[in-house]
């Protein structure tokens, strides 16, 4: 069963730092099979794409709003994704998701297209504010 796991988020000053996990069970993290994403949602707006990554086509993307600021990373011995959120901002505030694809999908070098995810977590709370 595959199932994707958030944690880390909390609550943080704007300017701070913070890292948010995705724990995979259910199969192996392997990029080269899988592409992975990073998703947000704040309320009442839509889920916006944040970050993907798909090693066997090495692409990794980034939307122009957390590009220089948020980094995707895997742990190396561990079937955990990250994302990496430095000099956060009050509008980085949102529930923060990530998501599989298969390998080609979902991920390209100017996009990230949700609709072609197929499993996806919880979330985690992010909350930036003064």
């Amino acid at each position: 069963q595959v199932q994707l796991v958030e944690s880390g988020g909390g609550s943080v000053q704007p300017g701070e730092s913070l890292r948010v996990s995705c724990e995979a069970s259910g199969f192996t993290l392997d990029l080269d099979y899988y592409c992975m994403g990073w998703f947000r949602q704040a309320p009442g707006k839509e889920r916006e794409g944040v970050s993907c990554h798909c090693s066997k086509a090495g692409i990794t993307y980034y939307a122009d709003s957390v590009k220089g600021r948020f980094t995707m990373s895997r742990g190396n011995a561990e079937n955990t994704m990250y994302l990496t959120m430095n000099s956060l901002r009050p509008e980085d505030t949102a529930v923060y998701t990530c998501a599989r694809a298969d390998s080609g999908y979902g991920c390209y070098p100017t996009a990230i297209r949700r609709n072609q995810f197929d499993y996806w977590g919880q979330g985690a709370q992010v909350t930036v504010s003064s």
